[in-house]
């Protein structure tokens, strides 16, 4: 068996009397797609939060890379090489996709942004940026300013941020919302090829993304996990096909 990145055991949250994680156990391996799928208000959003580090757990353990990351920040977190990307899109829009993967750069390197003219002209970290971008294959788009990038594209460049970043297990917020057929298509190609390079930890709720890439799918329903298996044991749990996937059984 693969080894484990990212471990969740016996997560729980509260806001109030709503529980929005309710005892999630589960886990992320080296070299696979692992699908978070539920309904609106299945709490995934609240999830990735807690793993990432923006909303503080009441109880359970999460662990990283063999640490216990529970009491670190949203940075420690990054530092450490968890990676996450967002519905809504925090690149830097006026700046070219090169630009944007030379600041996560300067960033993991530790430099002050406010010497960002002469970075510019340092041709070591333009060419590390340059093969970031080739990886996610955005190699000749890297002087577009990432607010003309197609959506896709853009997915594409806040991956190589988090590569750049150095990132050893990747939290992906539903990436191919607002795409169109063809533009989830070829997102699907990339991010089947990505898993060899990061695991993913995949909130989607394109059901023909899920099926295509995920090696394990994790579903949560008010707030907790009812089923873990791989595409064909969801595929045919009754509880599942008639709760979220909307079959009859």
């Amino acid at each position: 068996m693969a080894e484990t990145v990212l471990d969740i055991k016996n997560l729980c949250k509260s806001f109030g009397g709503l529980k929005a994680t309710d005892d999630v156990s589960l886990n992320l391996r080296k070299g696979e797609i692992h699908a978070l799928i539920g309904p609106n208000g299945a709490g995934k959003s609240t999830l990735i939060g807690q793993i990432a580090g923006t909303i503080k757990h009441d109880s359970g353990t999460i662990r990283f890379d063999g640490q216990d990351i529970g009491s670190l920040g949203v940075t420690q977190r990054a530092q450490l090489g968890l990676g996450r990307t967002f519905q809504v899109s925090s690149l830097m829009p006026e700046f070219s996709a090169l630009r944007n993967v030379m600041l996560a750069l300067q960033a993991r390197q530790g430099s002050s942004f406010r010497f960002w003219k002469p970075v510019m002209q340092d041709t070591a970290l333009k060419d590390e940026a340059a093969a970031v971008l080739e990886r996610v294959r955005l190699g000749s788009r890297m002087h577009v300013p990432s607010a003309e990038l197609s959506h896709g594209e853009r997915r594409q460049l806040e991956i190589a941020i988090a590569l750049a970043l150095r990132s050893k297990a990747l939290l992906l917020d539903e990436p191919m919302a607002g795409m169109g057929p063809e533009g989830s298509k070829q997102l699907t190609v990339f991010l089947d090829a990505l898993r060899h390079e990061v695991p993913v930890l995949l909130v989607e709720h394109d059901m023909d993304a899920v099926f295509a890439l995920a090696d394990r799918i994790s579903v949560l329903v008010y707030g907790r996990v009812v089923a873990n298996g791989t595409v064909a044991e969801i595929r045919s749990n009754a509880l599942v096909r008639e709760a979220y996937l909307g079959e009859a059984v």
